[in-house]
Order: C-alpha cells, then structure tokens, then sequence
C-alpha cells in the first residue's frame, strides 16, 4: 500500500521520532511511505533512512487550507492508499482533505497526554497509554488502539559507547552521571527539568560526586540555565550540565549512569540498560523498578503528584540517592529495564499494530452518516478551540499544548486510579 505519513513537527522529540521510525519500519514490511512535513532538524534522519520526504510551506495557524489542499493533491496525483496523521493538527488536515470522500483512508496516532476533544470520532486512532485509550473510547472514538511509545532496541542498545561523550564533557570515571534527554519547554517538562537540578544539589552538597547532563533545547531554556547556575555555584563544581540539542543523542544515553525522564526518552533510557526515575508535574518522582513498572505499564511514563517517596525534589533526590550510593542496584535495574522494553516496546510489534490499523482502516470505511456528523463535529471543536485559545492568551493564561495541558492529564489519571475505566479489548470479547 501507498502511505502517507504526515508528523506534526520535525523538532528533535519523542513524538516526531517515533513517526519516523515508524515510517521505516513500514517501508521495511514491504510498504511505500511518503513523509510529509515542515523542515527540521530531523528531515536529516528520514533522509538517511533513504525516505522520500517532501516538504511543506511554512505557514501561521492549524488547520492550514493550504495544508489541506497540498495533502488532496497529493493524494490524488501519488494515488495514496492510507495517510496517516500524528498529533491534532495532521490529523484534523488529513480528515478535512482525503477523509471526507472515504476514497483513502485516514488514520491518526495521539502521543500526548490527551486526545482532543474535536477529534473526527470516526478516524481509527492509536495512543499511548491504556487509560488514555479508554478515555477516547469513552469521549466517542470508535477504533482506538494501544500502541505503547515504540523503541528501537537494536539502534539503542547497551553496547554502544558512551566514554568519548564523557570524556568531551569533562565527566570522570568516579561521577555519576544522570542524564535527561527531553525538549526544555513549559509543558510537562520544565517542573521536572528544575526538580533535577535541585535535587542534584542536595546531592552533591551532601557530599556525592554527581553530575546532570540535559541534553535538549526550547523555549525553557533561560530558565534551566538559571537554576544550573545557582545550582553550580552551590555545589562549586560544573554539576550541571547543559550540552544543548543533539540530533542523535545515543552517546548521552549510553554515557549516563542513571536516566532521568517521561514518555519515550523514558523508554529509549532502559533500552540502553540504565535504571530509570520517571519525573512528572506536581512533585512527581518515581524510581522503576519491578514493583513500580506496573503503575506505568497502565498510565503511562508520567505522573502526577506524590510517589512512594513524596513529592518534590527531596523526593527525588532521594530515589535517586539509591542508585548513587549502589552500582549493583543500578546494574540491576538496568538490566530489568532492557528486558521490559526488548519484551513489550519493540519497533517490530509497533509497526504490526499500525499495518494491521491501515489494512483495517482501508476495508472498513466509515458510513457516510457518520462522516458528515465528524465534519461538523470537527469544524466546530476547531473554532470553539481557537475562541477559547484567544481568550486564554488574552487573560495570560493559556497553555503552549493544550492536549498536555495539566487539568486534562489529571482528569485521565484520577479516573484510572478511581478504576473508572472501560473494559479492554480482551476484556472485552471475554463478556461477548
């Protein structure tokens, strides 16, 4: 079949790199895939993937008409079978452009911690996290199926080198280096980020040897500088280090002792066999370990509020204390963590999943009755979602992603907790 895979950036981040990992490995099952996107710095990587990429206009505001007329015209001059959307906006443009005359199909992947309320009902839909699955069920959504952040396990693995990395950045063979690998941007990262740096403090004016690597750029950047600077000044040494956006991260990864992170930097982090400390919003901290791994495996590599130690960066300071003071822990923990993501998170079952939501996707297209209903459904979510967005920015107070906006994630993990969920999929058929 003919694909069209359409990210929504190609800023270095999770969402956008498993986008085109994903379009490999569906070129790789026998597919043609096409990228469609703005250009970024991860052009370059679809490009050495030997992909063909074309390339979008620069443009103000989504949904863009232009955006949507490109993608009609390339549908009907490359004969395109499935496009397939990631995040609101591509899917929202790929709906408006080739949904609506069901004569291609029109799937979406959702990354983010919330599914947009506008979303067409009747677009097959992927997303990451099982309560998030049952929230869209819930809203809705017809077909939604779990597909977990995927890794590249033999890309990212534990054998590649991480001493030139250290070396470059001044790190000795004594420290213990923890390392994050995320966008520094307000949403969802930027408590984290700080928590990091304040707790790598308490550590090292405690006495321990410890270094912070953040590897990664945004709009939080000022702020992170800051604190690394008064978190330096307080230990006297370059505890914290800021190394900026690289477009292959792999050295830092392997470099680090311990990973610090969410989402699929998360996962990327115990792909390389390094024990993990998932960090979230509201204080969240929480080291993964056999016994915790379940509490993620069901809401995802994030969290809000208090872990098992408390919240804050005392919290975490000390999740983090044990892996300093132990190389056996977190030889141990390494070593879990590559074997959960080698058994659940592989590259190989993510691009099953989708290939088998394509075929899907192809053969059983939405009626027309309902296709109509998703028109309007959509183009008024959309413009009630832009007044309320203006209204927001006026007032001071909107949020730079609004499907990670906070009130939203916490709605989806308290109803989880609360068990307010519906039954899954094997559940399910185990009732019919």
């Amino acid at each position: 079949m003919k694909v069209l895979l359409y990210p929504h950036s190609m800023e270095v981040g999770g969402s956008q790199l498993n986008a085109i990992q994903l379009a490999g490995s569906i070129r790789d099952r026998g597919h043609e895939v096409i990228v469609l996107s703005e250009a970024g710095p991860l052009v370059e990587r679809v490009r050495k993937m030997a992909l063909e990429h074309i390339e979008l206009p620069q443009h103000w505001g989504r949904p863009s008409p232009k955006v949507i007329r490109m993608i009609g015209h390339l549908v009907r001059q490359r004969r395109i079978d499935v496009v397939h959307g990631h995040e609101w906006p591509p899917i929202i443009e790929a709906f408006l452009s080739s949904g609506i005359s069901r004569r291609t199909a029109v799937v979406g992947t959702v990354m983010s911690m919330s599914v947009a309320s506008f979303l067409p009902r009747n677009v097959p839909l992927t997303v990451g996290t099982e309560f998030i699955r049952q929230a869209a069920i819930a809203a809705g959504h017809r077909r939604v199926e779990l597909l977990e952040p995927p890794v590249d396990t033999k890309a990212d693995n534990p054998s590649i080198d991480g001493q030139s990395f250290r070396a470059q950045h001044g790190v000795q063979p004594h420290e213990v280096l923890i390392a994050i690998v995320c966008r520094l941007v307000p949403d969802l990262k930027l408590e984290g980020l700080l928590s990091a740096c304040d707790a790598v403090r308490e550590l090292a004016v405690a006495g321990h040897r410890v270094r912070l690597v953040i590897v990664g750029d945004g709009r939080a950047r000022g702020d992170v500088a800051r604190r690394a600077t008064e978190v330096n000044a307080s230990a006297g040494y370059q505890a914290v280090l800021m190394i900026g956006e690289m477009a292959d991260p792999r050295p830092a990864y392997a470099a680090a002792d311990i990973i610090l992170g969410q989402g699929g930097s998360a996962l990327r982090g115990m792909a390389f066999g390094k024990p993990l400390v998932v960090i979230g919003e509201e204080g969240f901290s929480e080291l993964v370990t056999p016994e915790s791994a379940s509490i993620f495996l069901r809401q995802g590599w994030y969290g809000l509020g208090s872990g098992s130690l408390g919240a804050g960066p005392s919290a975490l300071r000390m999740a983090l204390g044990r892996l300093v003071r132990s190389p056996e822990l977190r030889c141990e923990l390494g070593i879990f963590g590559r074997r959960l993501t080698e058994r659940r998170f592989s590259l190989d079952h993510a691009a099953e999943v989708i290939e088998n939501l394509y075929t899907s996707a192809i053969d059983n297209p939405a009626p027309f009755e309902r296709v109509l209903s998703d028109v309007a459904h959509v183009i008024a979510g959309v413009f009630g979602n832009k007044i309320e967005r203006r209204y927001q920015r006026w007032i001071g107070k909107a949020p730079t992603d609004d499907s990670n906006a906070r009130n939203l994630i916490a709605a989806i993990l308290a109803n989880g907790k609360r068990g307010e969920m519906l039954p899954s999929p094997s559940e399910r058929a185990g009732t019919n």
